[in-house]
């Protein structure tokens, strides 16, 4: 189709056939506000903060850009008097029935609604008075809380759920003033199949629903006597915690957050890294029994929790294919109060473990049964990117200009296979690096088929004389595609990564929040992946099989990969639940 010729705040431009108003004025530039657009998502022009002024050849109207297509010399006005007054007036209504302690939110900073208040001038004689919407904040999930007294009914987080993660707990409930978003039959969220993933709080505009949030008990923990405070980063975490602090999205932050961490009180700094490389010995040894055992094909990775629920809750039949494998996670924490425990002369009861992660998921996880290989939960508590960032903010500790430290040995010493683990992708490439290893003693490295954003990904490879035809998805819509495929014999697949989370960890629920501004027209999974695959080919080690600290942990406790005593530690169960 032909190019349109459009003209915007009197500047003359073409934009191709189809592009809406919110698009054209983002090629040239200018960028309208929204609240509830989440491009080819949520795109309901509902919130009516994106009002612009058209002229088709019958005189200027307000539309909602969003949605609104451009025509052929279309005149747009994006900051007219007009539209202006129509926003505020539109901001002032939204104010009128929400709960403005903003003081205390955790939001404040870092809030798209407190932004365009400031933005257009809203001041307390300008709202109105009268009647106010009450609820009761909702905390019965494990992982977060829901306050619809600061809900601003975007649906945002009722996009997210049903399309991109194909669950749908939520959704609008009642009608005009008394709508709310809310489970079936006002269950709690913690009485539904919700799978903990987050992906409504990464796209929150405001504070209406956010992680639970542990840092008191983390700070008390630090500051007994009597305990020992481990503390491990999971991959993705480097991958997006500068941005807590200013640094543009794709800034590396692992030698900063190492240096934060130490002078938050830690007593040991430790990298999930290593605990990724571990799973690789485990899975891949699991894999190759699977294959070469007549064993349950395709095996599907376990690493992401939000995914494990979810197979629980929807696929139980699919339970068998799922590697025992506990998640990284859990696997540290069962290492480091069992074999560090014992190396180190501390008895298990007194170690407190403590994991950053880019995933409100973990939460769940840490709960869950058949996670103490100690006879003590393995994880303590599991703090989000947030969580970090908002501790280390409160400490006093100038972020941007910490030192670059390392982790402390022997459990943060890692190799590149264990930080890929934070992209989508990034775990099939890692395990298929040591099967190749471990079956024909070939090093591969590089295996971009399986790299790369898209939901699903397909491969083969020929290994050792046999081809292994492997699946990645991410974000359990592409999953439960996937899925359906298996059961129908449709596809022949032997291996299956999945992550619950789009993109990978690099994109969970857990890390900071970006304005919808900037999700819309910047791919951040992209960004964040970008310093994982770049830390992996700065590092002299490669593969998981080549780490020296596994190796020993390997030949001073657990014997081999896949041993008796690496099952009883390493691995787990799953149970079927039920759909709420």
């Amino acid at each position: 189709m032909a190019d349109l010729t459009v003209k915007i705040n009197g500047m003359e431009m073409t934009v191709p056939a189809g592009t809406t108003v919110l698009e054209a004025a983002h090629m040239a530039g200018i960028e309208i506000p929204t609240l509830c657009y989440m491009k080819e998502i949520n795109e309901i022009g509902a919130c009516r903060i994106c009002v612009t002024e058209v002229n088709e050849g019958r005189g200027f109207r307000l539309v909602a850009a969003c949605v609104y297509p451009c025509s052929n010399n279309m005149e747009i006005l994006t900051s007219s008097p007009k539209v202006i007054a129509a926003r505020k007036k539109t901001l002032e209504l939204i104010l009128s029935d929400h709960d403005r302690k903003c003081l205390s939110c955790v939001r404040s900073g870092n809030c798209e609604l407190q932004k365009l208040c400031k933005d257009y001038g809203i001041d307390d004689a300008s709202l109105y008075d009268g009647v106010k919407n009450e609820y009761e904040i909702d905390d019965s999930a494990a992982h977060m809380y829901r306050d619809n007294n600061k809900c601003i009914l975007c649906r945002r987080c009722v996009a997210v759920c049903a399309k991109t993660q194909g669950i749908g707990v939520i959704g609008a409930n009642e009608r005009g003033f008394k709508t709310y978003i809310g489970s079936a039959f006002d269950m709690g969220l913690g009485e539904t199949s919700c799978v903990s993933c987050g992906q409504c709080i990464a796209v929150c505009p405001v504070g209406a629903i956010s992680e639970k949030d542990y840092t008191k008990e983390v700070l008390a923990a630090i500051a007994d006597p009597e305990k020992t405070v481990l503390v491990q980063t999971a991959p993705a975490v480097r991958a997006g915690l500068a941005e807590c602090f200013g640094n543009p999205i794709g800034t590396n932050a692992e030698g900063r957050m190492a240096a934060a961490l130490r002078r938050l009180g830690f007593d040991k700094v430790f990298d999930t890294d290593f605990s990724a490389d571990l799973t690789i010995m485990e899975e891949a040894t699991e894999f190759l029994d699977r294959v070469q055992n007549g064993g349950v094909l395709p095996m599907i990775t376990s690493c992401s929790p939000g995914w494990i629920k979810f197979c629980e809750h929807y696929y139980p039949e699919m339970i068998p294919h799922l590697s025992t494998c506990k998640s990284p996670q859990q696997m540290f924490g069962a290492t480091a109060k069992t074999y560090y425990a014992e190396k180190m002369g501390i008895d298990p009861k007194n170690i407190v473990m403590v994991s950053i992660m880019p995933c409100t998921a973990k939460k769940f996880e840490i709960g869950r049964p058949d996670q103490s290989a100690a006879g003590v939960p393995d994880v303590d508590f599991a703090l989000t990117t947030r969580e970090l960032g908002r501790m280390i903010e409160r400490a006093g500790i100038n972020f941007n200009a910490l030192p670059e430290e390392k982790f402390d040995d022997p459990l943060g010493l890692s190799t590149g296979a264990g930080v890929i683990f934070g992209a989508t992708g990034g775990v099939m490439e890692a395990a298929l690096r040591t099967a190749v290893y471990t079956l024909t003693g070939n090093e591969v490295t590089d295996l971009p088929e399986v790299r790369g954003t898209e939901g699903i990904k397909e491969a083969t490879y020929n290994v050792g004389g046999m081809d292994v035809k492997v699946c990645v998805a991410s974000g359990l819509s592409n999953a439960r595609e996937v899925l359906e495929k298996v059961k129908r014999g449709e596809a022949d697949y032997q291996f299956i990564e999945i992550m619950a989370c789009p993109g990978g960890c690099v994109n969970g629920g857990g890390q900071p929040q970006v304005p919808m501004g900037v999700r819309n027209f910047v791919d951040i999974r992209a960004e964040r992946a970008k310093v994982l695959y770049n830390l992996d080919k700065s590092m002299p080690l490669r593969q998981s099989h080549h780490n020296p600290a596994v190796k020993a942990l390997y030949d001073e406790y657990l014997e081999k990969p896949g041993s008796h005593k690496a099952h009883e530690i390493l691995h787990t169960s799953y149970v079927k639940r039920s759909v709420n």
